[in-house]
């Protein structure tokens, strides 16, 4: 090649790279190679999550920690032609359309992975995480014990919460995995992508992918209400309209469970209220009341040993419960999970406890995540 075509190629990439990024041209170079890779090595390793932001090497996250690969920095051009080729074509038409997209990859003989592919600074950077390759049992979480009773509940809405990696779609795969071998039911997950693969067993599991099986959300939703389920996973609660149809659902004698992005019980209620108009709070509210069985929120602690281990919030809605969330006193929901334990409520402060004294987690760490340390401190006190 030319030293001419060399700069022409040099000043296509560099006017790319500053074009806004709704406005770039479809990326539709390279292959999926380096991809798997870095996939290849993150698997070997254990990890968790690729991370590719332009500017920094690639990197991986191992027990929680990043860390960076032998490897020079990337660009966004480097992501862009690593990634864009191993995402699917609806994923690909919403890349190119907002610069964000989510989907699922399968590297056969090392596993699946969901992708993250979005913009930062201008610039292609990506989050790739490992999926195991089968849903866990909740006995092997490591979560309180009681949590399997929400496997069991015939009906409601079930909440669970947690920050970003925090682990809550293994442990709503994990109360799916529970009831699929227990129980005879129709079960129907709505996710985006779909992270576990569950296989029948006593149950039937229809998996519905956004994107692929259904546009959005809510058309998902309404859908599967149509198709008799007994059993409905949302992945996540993202907007009012599916919050809506969730809900009604849940009133209407269906098990609906769902995740949001909270950190304990009493914002998990909280997020779900305030997503809606003012005018419309109240009212809401008392749907939530009506529809609501239970609310687990978790966050993962470093192990004893290398690894992380969840702590876990459980609170089994009863009548008291209910009236706090009617009138809106979301502050004495930590109390009514104290008042209900005999029924399977935990506070995180005794989850936090058990962990420490099966000598799983530092009592140090443990006292970190403590919300209220004056009864961590009671129940676990510090050498």
């Amino acid at each position: 090649m030319s030293r001419d075509a060399d700069d022409i190629d040099r000043l296509i990439l560099e006017l790319n790279s500053s074009v806004e990024p709704h406005a770039r041209a479809p990326v539709r170079i390279g292959d999926t190679t380096r991809l798997e890779g870095w996939l290849q090595v993150l698997a070997s390793r254990n990890g968790s999550d690729l991370l590719l932001v332009a500017g920094a090497p690639p990197a991986i996250r191992l027990d929680g920690k990043v860390v960076s690969l032998a490897e020079g920095p990337l660009d966004g051009i480097d992501v862009e032609e690593a990634v864009v080729p191993a995402l699917a074509p609806h994923a690909r038409r919403l890349y190119d359309a907002t610069g964000i997209a989510d989907a699922s990859f399968r590297i056969t003989g090392v596993g699946r992975f969901r992708i993250n592919l979005h913009r930062e600074r201008g610039r292609a950077a990506a989050a790739v995480r490992l999926l195991p390759s089968r849903a866990p049992r909740v006995s092997a979480l490591n979560l309180p014990p009681s949590v399997d009773l929400l496997a069991q509940l015939p009906r409601g809405l079930v909440l669970v919460g947690g920050p970003t990696g925090s682990g809550k779609t293994t442990t709503l795969a994990a109360l799916v995995e529970e009831i699929n071998r227990r129980d005879a039911r129709h079960i129907v997950t709505i996710e985006d992508p779909i992270e576990y693969e569950h296989q029948h067993h006593g149950s039937l599991i229809e998996q519905v992918e956004i994107g692929v099986d259904a546009p959005d959300f809510p058309t998902a939703l309404r859908a599967a209400l149509r198709q008799a389920p007994d059993v409905i996973v949302v992945g996540e609660m993202r907007d009012p309209e599916t919050m809506r149809i969730a809900l009604a659902a849940a009133e209407t004698g269906h098990l609906v469970l769902s995740t949001v992005h909270t950190t304990d019980v009493a914002s998990s209620v909280a997020r779900i209220a305030d997503s809606f108009p003012l005018e419309r709070q109240n009212t809401i509210r008392q749907e939530i009341a009506m529809a609501l069985s239970a609310v687990l929120t978790q966050t993962l602690l470093p192990r004893v040993g290398g690894g992380l281990v969840p702590a876990a919030e459980l609170l089994m809605v009863g009548y008291g419960a209910r009236q706090h969330i009617r009138r809106n006193a979301l502050q004495h929901l930590h109390q009514e999970i104290t008042i209900t334990r005999r029924h399977g409520s935990v506070t995180l402060e005794e989850s936090l406890t058990r962990l420490v004294k099966e000598g799983l987690v530092e009592w140090r760490d443990a006292h970190a995540r403590a919300v209220h340390v004056d009864e961590f401190e009671q129940l676990c006190p510090g050498s």
